[in-house]
């Protein structure tokens, strides 16, 4: 049975396409790449195409015409993205381009000069308008209904809520505020409308996401708290349905949102993209370089919610990091005992003021010091699992097929953590189910269970 891989990528989400259409339909094809705001921009694209009468195709050869929603957060997802691109131009010939490499056009079509289109991250209108002139819709009223959802790229079980665009910090290696822009908060009624709208539509997990989600709301002149992500979490926990916060930078503010979480009102988890933990790196990178003020509110974090899940992501290699700047973030990773941990390896990323920096690290020892990180990350992973084990809990299954049902703890985000299998007694189990159940097993990464008898 697969296991969880040490190094799955944390910046991708799966997208799960829907295939409807009606005869004649004019349909769109969708290639959705890159991280989960990603995935909801997808979402809003398609919705808005399907209340104009569009279908949706799983494949290429189905479609009238593919949008592709590129990454450019990385070389490396840059060149997946052109590669995306150059595969639905060869499999249907007619691609619109739109998402966060699509702010630099001259660069898509220098490589791929077919493109119908290039639009920016965000540039709605102007993707719809793209699809307009390539792909004239032909609605019918009476048959081309829309879920109340609208058109979800997720499972019906759990989706993503985004609340926030952009960012205000100036990481050295991040492009993310030139290509999104600074934040911008969406106003928190809407939010709730729309959290509303899902968890009456069967939605039983909301992952709230955003580039800052701790910072939500402090953009807004209208706001009515001091840190509006607290009473949002607090109005998102009252609906009923698993509320999990992704991208939470640790402010010192994040400590009210931990009583929610003791609480059952939010989940008891926390993803914190700490990136590194050495003082002169994290300055290197334009970072809060208290790391051991960090380890300070870790701890106090958890003596409020001892049931806390810490998950989070690094950076090995940046430029001028040492041995000895490498080795304190390993002993770090052994004071802060977090549960989730992925890494990337340093890449220069166009326009990023990180890549003139001095000293960049070799390719070999990035690699070395990869797996060394992953290798340490792994154990305290291992330990912590392991401590779970004659543990009752509630999971929500993902997935049944013959072998096992593939379920999730509260510990637990969709594609970048761990899994429970249930590998016994889960014939009657569907996605979408809350069971409880007792842990069996533990590996590096995942869980083993069975389907715990009702209270008494």
């Amino acid at each position: 049975m697969a296991t969880n891989p040490p190094d799955l990528r944390p910046d991708r989400a799966r997208a799960v396409t829907p295939d409807a259409r009606r005869e004649g339909q004019p349909t769109i094809g969708m290639v959705s790449l890159g991280c989960p705001k990603a995935l909801v921009d997808s979402e809003r694209i398609l919705t808005r195409l399907r209340a104009e009468g569009y279908a949706i195709s799983p494949d290429y050869a189905g479609a009238d015409a593919v949008i592709v929603n590129t990454c450019g957060f990385l070389d490396s997802a840059r060149a997946e993205s052109l590669e995306a691109i150059g595969e639905a131009l060869a499999a249907n010939g007619r691609v619109i381009v739109t998402g966060c490499l699509g702010a630099e056009p001259d660069y898509i079509s220098g490589e791929h000069p077919k493109v119908l289109a290039v639009t920016g991250p965000q540039a709605y209108e102007a993707v719809l308008d793209a699809v307009h002139a390539a792909v004239p819709p032909k609605p019918d009223p009476f048959l081309d209904l829309m879920p109340a959802t609208g058109v979800k790229l997720t499972p019906r079980h759990y989706s993503y809520l985004k609340i926030s665009e952009g960012c205000n910090h100036t990481c050295r290696f991040c492009i993310i505020p030139d290509m999104r822009g600074p934040l911008v908060s969406r106003p928190a009624k809407a939010v709730l409308r729309e959290a509303e709208r899902l968890v009456a539509a069967g939605v039983r997990e909301l992952l709230v996401i955003s580039q800052d989600t701790s910072a939500y709301g402090t953009d807004r002149k209208d706001r009515d708290a001091r840190f509006p992500i607290v009473p949002l979490a607090r109005d998102l926990g009252s609906l009923g349905a698993w509320v999990r916060l992704h991208y939470v930078y640790p402010y010192p503010h994040v400590r009210a949102l931990i009583p929610l979480m003791a609480e059952g009102l939010v989940l008891p988890y926390l993803d914190v993209p700490f990136q590194h933990a050495h003082p002169d790196t994290l300055r290197r990178m334009a970072r809060p370089a208290a790391s051991a003020w960090t380890l300070d509110e870790i701890r106090a974090w958890r003596a409020v919610c001892p049931d806390l899940a810490i998950r989070s992501t690094f950076i090995v290699g940046y430029p001028g990091e040492t041995e000895a700047e490498f080795a304190y973030l390993l002993d770090w990773l052994d004071e802060a005992q977090l549960d989730r941990v992925g890494c990337f390896r340093y890449e220069d990323v166009k326009g990023a003021r990180s890549n003139a920096l001095p000293d960049h690290v070799p390719d070999a020892v990035k690699d070395e010091r990869f797996h060394r990180f992953m290798e340490k990350a792994q154990a305290i992973s291992a330990a912590r699992l392991a401590a779970k084990v004659g543990r009752r809990m509630p999971v929500l299954v993902d997935a049944v097929d013959a072998d096992a049902a593939t379920c999730r703890t509260m510990h637990d985000a969709p594609e970048i953590d761990g899994n429970l299998f249930i590998d016994e007694g889960f014939e009657g189990l569907a996605p979408g189910d809350l069971v409880t159940v007792t842990v069996e097993e533990a590996g590096d990464y995942d869980l083993w269970g069975r389907v715990a008898p009702a209270a008494p």
